[in-house]
């Protein structure tokens, strides 16, 4: 299955870093140093079974690469609409487009407009470029960071939850699915991606914010009673959203929080955007959550607290610049 790859940073290049390595033949639209390096040095992927540079087709014109049969779209929510219009030379009817993003996707809510936050792509041109109905759902488990461009480290987990937005098992689902195991990945097929889509968004969208906010790693946001507290009140909100959408969340968030304390003394993937002066992912993991409990009639005030300090933060952080 050939595949494309927008958006090689930690996620994106840690998987086409590893279909390649399995024999996929892969193609990357770069640009800058992340399109030299590439075609310097191929893929760099260091992890605990040693490092690994698999050689990639690679280019700046999607329209040199051609339709692939797999995309993989991995790039941060406010250069997905960029990302998706310089795609579409990659996309044919055929193409299984298969997102890998943060928070509340574009196509999350197609069968509840009632529902769907405008914001997500108010132009529409979003789902025009990459269709609902040619895309397979993915939450991601793993923690990676781009050392340099076309280096990628993988910390920890290389787990990929798939499933189709309708909740059918298809031959597609289960060729992707197959595929990724091939590369050894650790992949889960879900018949209800939206609903493990809500829940890994109920986990990290207090976390991000608020490291980016304070500059902490998870370890300690975990240890300041109050703000440990304010973050379950935020859960809460988010559950009660869930709930109502079809999403419901079964755990307590202070059994989340265990979790999220086992993994230590960690960098949230907007800490680390903070700190290397790139876009924050506000709207995605807050704001449409946000939208949507309005538009459901559930009151979100603590949310909406950490909303406005976070957009605040970056409207600051921007002057700055």
């Amino acid at each position: 299955m050939k595949v494309g790859i927008v958006g090689a940073g930690a996620i994106g290049g840690w998987i086409g870093a590893a279909l390649a390595a399995a024999g996929s033949p892969v193609s990357v639209l770069a640009r800058g140093a992340t399109l030299e390096a590439v075609r310097a040095n191929g893929l760099i992927l260091d992890q605990e079974s040693g490092q690994i540079a698999p050689r990639v087709a690679a280019s700046a014109n999607a329209a040199e690469l051609g339709p692939q049969e797999l995309l993989v779209i991995a790039v941060k929510a406010p250069a997905l609409r960029e990302a998706a219009q310089a795609a579409r030379p990659l996309i044919s009817r055929d193409t299984i487009i298969v997102p890998m993003l943060n928070g509340v996707p574009w196509w999350f809510l197609d069968d509840r407009p009632d529902l769907r936050p405008a914001s997500l792509d108010p132009e529409g041109s979003i789902g025009a470029a990459l269709p609902a109905d040619q895309v397979i759902g993915c939450v991601v488990h793993a923690s990676c960071s781009t050392i340099e461009p076309g280096v990628i480290r993988r910390h920890f987990g290389k787990g990929l939850i798939l499933g189709e937005p309708s909740h059918a098992v298809t031959g597609r689902l289960e060729r992707v699915s197959a595929l990724f195991r091939d590369a050894l990945l650790d992949v889960s097929v879900s018949e209800r991606i939206q609903q493990d889509i809500w829940y890994k968004l109920w986990g990290n969208m207090t976390m991000n914010p608020i490291s980016a906010l304070t500059r902490a790693t998870a370890d300690r946001i975990l240890d300041d009673e109050l703000v440990a507290a304010f973050t379950l009140r935020i859960m809460a909100e988010a559950a009660a959203i869930g709930a109502a959408i079809g999403c419901p969340i079964t755990e307590s968030g202070e059994d989340r929080m265990l979790v999220t304390r086992k993994l230590g003394a960690f960098k949230t993937s907007m800490l680390q955007d903070v700190e290397a002066g790139r876009d924050i992912e506000i709207e995605a993991l807050l704001g449409a959550p946000r939208a949507i409990g309005a538009q459901a009639g559930i009151p979100t005030p603590y949310m909406d607290a950490l909303l406005g300090m976070t957009r605040l933060f970056d409207r600051c952080r921007i002057e700055r610049r």
